[in-house]
């Protein structure tokens, strides 16, 4: 059974200035989605949204919003996916912590095609005149409520015109193991060891997240799972393709 309270947060969540102990904490978030499926994800995704062929996308760009995006890995590895595809793109990184939003923004100066916003992925608005093909959050929606989550996702629904998913942990043996190796003989600072042990007790089942994702209206969506490293993605698409070929990962590979 899921466990989760508001009253045990994840340490990042809490208001915190940019300090060494944060920088660290998602340089980790970072090697751990790198490493254990959370890049073989956004490999699929990208082959999808950032397809030449994809039909009646025009020669303007791709605009991917990404909610909750911590440090802005996912952007930076989509511009640089893109990049190699040479297929424009145009991303708004948004999170609710304004310390992790610097240290996202100074990771970034290379991307202009990147910008971030500080915002509530539960009720984020876009700007006048703004709209999004496609919407993303990635190791996100474990920190939120059962109902905050389906807020979450019904507000992606909404604001995707093309699509949108959702990566996230899956609870299970493998994901509980798994997160007591890594914080215990590699990524062991304080912070990382509390938040990923209790991010394997928050996250949700294969079967909880597909019930969200219905409540939310997501009822034409497809469940990928990577059980090997207890991941799993659910996306919608409203438009078809043509012409469907994989992209190269950003930095070889």
């Amino acid at each position: 059974m899921r466990s989760f309270s508001p009253d045990e947060p994840e340490r990042m969540d809490l208001p915190q200035p940019v300090s060494e102990e944060l920088e660290r904490d998602l340089d980790a978030l970072e090697g751990i989605n790198r490493r254990f499926g959370g890049w073989a994800l956004w490999d699929r995704l990208a082959a999808r949204w950032l397809d030449p062929n994809l039909e009646d996308a025009g020669p303007r760009p791709r605009r991917i919003l990404d909610l909750c995006t911590g440090a802005g890995d996912g952007p930076r590895y989509f511009a640089l996916a893109a990049r190699k595809a040479g297929v424009p793109v145009e991303i708004l990184g948004v999170d609710a912590h304004p310390s992790t939003l610097a240290i996202a923004a100074r990771r970034s100066a290379g991307f202009p095609e990147i910008r971030f916003r500080e915002g509530d992925a539960r009720v984020f608005l876009p700007a006048p005149g703004e709209e999004w093909d496609f919407v993303m959050c990635s190791l996100a929606l474990h920190h939120f409520s059962e109902s905050d989550a389906v807020r979450v996702l019904r507000r992606m629904r909404e604001l995707g015109r093309r699509g949108a998913a959702v990566l996230d942990l899956e609870r299970g043996l493998v994901g509980t193991v798994g997160a007591w190796l890594l914080t215990t003989f590699i990524w062991r600072d304080p912070m990382t060891k509390h938040d990923a042990r209790l991010s394997a007790r928050r996250a949700w089942s294969a079967g909880e997240l597909e019930n969200l994702a219905r409540t939310a209206g997501w009822s034409d969506c497809v469940h990928e799972r990577m059980r090997w490293v207890a991941r799993q993605m659910i996306r919608f698409e409203t438009r078809a393709r043509s012409g469907l070929r994989l992209l190269p990962r950003p930095g070889g590979g």
